[in-house]
């Protein structure tokens, strides 16, 4: 029989060419106590599951055959817990995936209609970036910014990516005048510097190109990482930032941010949030039910206070 799940692991890691001390960290085990738990295993095994040099461990023909069933059993027993995960939870419930960013500034906002659309349905959240795996993670369906390229699972558009220019409106009360393109020249300029998929987010000289300014000297803008540190630095700075509608919805709506102009520009073709879920749960009367909601909802304003 072999020996628990730290030694498991430390195979596991160990047949993909790691050192002891790389081993070690992942399981949280001293390289001493790691080489113990292989040596234990190939005694009880009564073969030699690696062949070992001054720095390295590799795997003999007979580890190669072992670590591929543990491999196997391993996958087995992750999507079994995920099955059982799900079950647990009952038929009330639905678990969705989905970015911090998406939940605060389109989703919670809308969540009093979803609830009151859907009494008896309990929606709870998994906030992650990280791409979930339905088969192993405890998720029904996640909602992904991307080319909505996800096979074997399904996924639906919710809406397009509109990038445009932003400002406080005490920017508009106080700073010079906003009533041209060109008008921005005399003001700081931010946007977010970032990519999705090997794919730039729209920045200033783009977004001038399409105003029909040629001459526009980009040297002096602000880049952010991220949209939200843009919208925060347009709030609290006075500048004017790019940013994403569908995102702001909330803060244009309450009145915090006005958007300038009516020159905006798309991300790229079929680039933005996907409701995404498994084609087994197709006809799941919760997964309808969300997904009936959210692309009825993705054509509503969030209605000011």
């Amino acid at each position: 029989m072999l020996p628990g799940t730290r030694a498991l692991r430390t195979f596991e890691a160990a047949g993909r060419h790691l050192n002891f001390t790389r081993a070690a960290d992942e399981v949280g085990l001293t390289p001493a106590a790691v080489s113990y738990q292989i040596k234990d295993i190939e005694d009880q095994l009564g073969v030699v599951l690696f062949t070992r040099t001054s720095r390295r461990i590799q795997l003999t023909p007979a580890g190669v055959v072992l670590f591929e069933a543990v491999t196997d059993a391993l996958d087995l027993l992750q999507r079994a817990a995920g099955r059982a995960r799900r079950l647990a939870r009952g038929s009330a419930q639905l678990r969705l995936s989905l970015g911090a960013r998406f939940a605060t500034n389109w989703l919670l906002p809308r969540l009093p209609r979803f609830r009151a659309a859907n009494p008896t349905l309990e929606l709870t959240f998994d906030i992650t970036d990280q791409v979930r795996d339905f088969d192993t993670d405890d998720v029904d369906v996640a909602i992904r910014f991307g080319a909505g390229h996800y096979r074997p699972a399904r996924s639906d558009r919710l809406f397009d990516t509109v990038i445009a220019p932003i400002c406080s409106p005490k920017l508009i009360e106080t700073g010079p005048r906003l009533e041209t393109p060109r008008d921005l020249f005399h003001h700081t300029l931010c946007y977010a510097d970032r990519k999705a998929e090997g794919m730039a987010w729209p920045n200033w000289r783009m977004w001038m190109a399409a105003a029909g300014i040629d001459d526009f000297d980009d040297s002096r803008c602000v880049a952010f990482a991220e949209t939200s540190q843009v919208v925060q630095a347009v709030i609290e700075g006075g500048g004017v930032g790019l940013a994403d509608l569908a995102m702001i919805a909330g803060d244009l709506a309450q009145g915090r941010l006005v958007r300038l102009f009516d020159i905006g520009l798309s991300v790229a073709q079929d680039y933005t949030y996907h409701l995404v879920y498994p084609e087994r749960s197709s006809q799941d009367p919760r997964v309808l039910a969300l997904r009936e909601w959210l692309l009825a909802e993705a054509g509503r304003p969030i209605a000011a206070s």
